[in-house]
Formats: structure tokens, C-alpha cells, sequence
């Protein structure tokens, strides 16, 4: 049911309903164009010149299809934090991620909260595969799989995201070859393909791609429409992406028709 802001000027409206957007992308991290629409019970030019007039104010950032939380100054959240972001979706693709996984596999898995929920998935019963991953907490989750052979790419640790980067972060895996590479990343835009908030994990992801067969890359409907500063390859070079039922279906029209395939999941309950 919209939200009921009526009997009011135009003025203290247009104030209620943007202290309502803001408080929701405070809450979820996040807001949607359709969403706010039938929410607040207003037109979508309405709703788009008020992520413009909060943007202006930095209280968020206008993506494709709806807005995000505002970048803070370039301070970065650590892999706890990201993980209770949009948890159900990323269990939700991390297990669907997860049933590609075969015994006699050799798979990469890229640091991330989403490859974490596809390392939790993992299924006890395979045999024989290898994981070579950047991610030392990804890595100490799959030690107690006695079918799993783990390999970790070796590099610079970088504490917050537990995950290894140049110098060094590359070498190992120029000299190995997997079927499928399970990658994260922070956008996915049509136009600007994958992009990645940190320059030096871009560079590791851009390995990774080289080092596959075939990539898979793993990102919650947040992702879907935005573009992050660090560019890691274009929509064609990746055989797939797994994203949820709540991304933005404009722009996953528009990636699908950039030639990408996407596989969307229900989230968890």
C-alpha cells in the first residue's frame, strides 16, 4: 500500500517523501526506482528528481534503476560488514554457484561475501577437486573437506577483505588453469562491463579470467546497473552471470542484449 503523504503542501511533501527514501537507503544500503514508486505512490519523474535532489545533498548515490548508499570518503567496509548486506541473496547465488562445481574440478573462487556463501555451499561429497582462491577466509572454510585440495594464490594480505593482492598476487596464478572461475565485483553495467571498487583486487579478478576456462561472476541485484572505479573485463568475456530475482529487469534486459547470460535465483527465506 503507498505510503500516505497527503493534505500536505507540495513543499512538506516532497520532504516527507525524501527523508523516507533516505531512512530506506540508510536501512537497506539501496532503494529501487520501481520500488519507491509504488511505495510512496508518486510518479517515476517524481521519484527521479528526488535521488537527484538527494544526491546533491551526498545523502546517496543515483545508480541505473534506483540509488545507493553515498560513498563515505573512500572508507572502505570490512568482509563482515558486506556479508549481512542483501544475506539471503547471496546465499541464494552462492548455492546455485556452488551446484556447478563438479568432482574433477579445478575451480578459482575470488575473495568476496558472495564466493564465501558458494565456499559454504560446497557439497562434502565431492572428489577430487581443486580450489585456488585469493581469499584466506574462503580457504579456511573448505580445509575440512577431505575431497577439496586447496590452493591460495599467495600476495599482499589486504585485513579487511582477508584476501591477497599485488605485489606478488598474480604470479601463481598466471601459471595455473581452471574449468570455472567464481569471481565478485562491485559493478556490472552494460556499457562499462565489471568494475571493482579496489584497483589492486581488480587486477587479481582480470588474472583470474585469464586463468579460466570459462567465469562466472557472482553479484546481488546491488550490483546491478552500477559502476565502481576499477575496471576488470568487459559483459562478452564472461560465459555468465548468477545475480537475483530483485535486480533491475531494464538493465538486465540491456545485459542480456550486450550478448551476457544471466541466471537469476530466488532469494533464501
Amino acid at each position: 500500500m503507498p505510503m500516505q503523504i497527503t493534505n500536505q503542501p507540495a513543499a512538506l511533501k516532497a520532504t516527507l517523501r525524501r527523508d523516507a527514501i533516505r531512512r530506506s537507503v540508510e536501512i537497506a544500503g539501496h532503494v529501487s526506482i520501481a520500488e519507491l514508486k509504488e511505495r510512496l505512490g508518486v510518479s517515476e519523474v517524481t521519484i527521479r528528481e528526488d535521488l537527484k535532489h538527494l544526491e546533491n545533498q551526498q545523502a546517496l548515490t543515483r545508480i541505473r534503476g534506483g540509488a545507493v548508499a553515498a560513498r563515505t570518503g573512500g572508507v572502505e567496509l570490512s568482509l563482515e560488514e558486506t556479508s549481512s548486506t542483501n544475506h539471503a541473496e547471496k546465499v541464494a547465488i552462492g548455492a546455485r554457484a556452488a551446484a556447478m562445481i563438479q568432482s574433477g574440478h579445478t575451480v578459482i573462487i575470488d575473495v568476496g561475501s558472495t564466493t564465501t556463501e558458494l565456499a559454504k555451499a560446497l557439497s562434502p561429497d565431492l572428489i577430487g577437486v581443486v580450489v585456488i582462491t585469493n581469499g584466506l577466509n574462503i580457504a579456511l572454510l573448505l580445509e575440512s573437506l577431505p575431497g577439496i585440495s586447496v590452493i591460495v594464490t599467495g600476495g599482499t594480505l589486504r585485513p579487511l577483505q582477508h584476501s591477497l593482492v599485488a605485489p606478488m598476487g598474480t604470479l601463481l596464478l598466471s601459471q595455473l588453469r581452471a574449468d570455472i572461475a567464481f569471481l565478485g565485483c562491485n559493478g556490472v553495467d552494460p556499457i562499462h562491463g565489471f568494475t571493482n571498487t579496489n584497483i589492486p583486487e581488480a587486477e587479481i579478478k582480470q588474472a583470474m579470467v585469464k586463468a579460466a576456462r570459462s567465469t562466472v561472476f557472482l553479484a546481488d541485484h546491488h550490483k546491478i546497473g552500477r559502476v565502481a572505479s576499477a575496471f576488470v573485463t568487459d559483459v562478452i568475456s564472461a560465459d555468465l552471470l548468477v545475480t537475483d530475482e530483485n535486480a533491475d529487469s531494464q538493465v538486465v534486459g540491456e545485459l542480456r542484449d550486450a550478448g551476457l547470460s544471466i541466471d537469476l535465483v530466488r532469494p533464501v527465506e
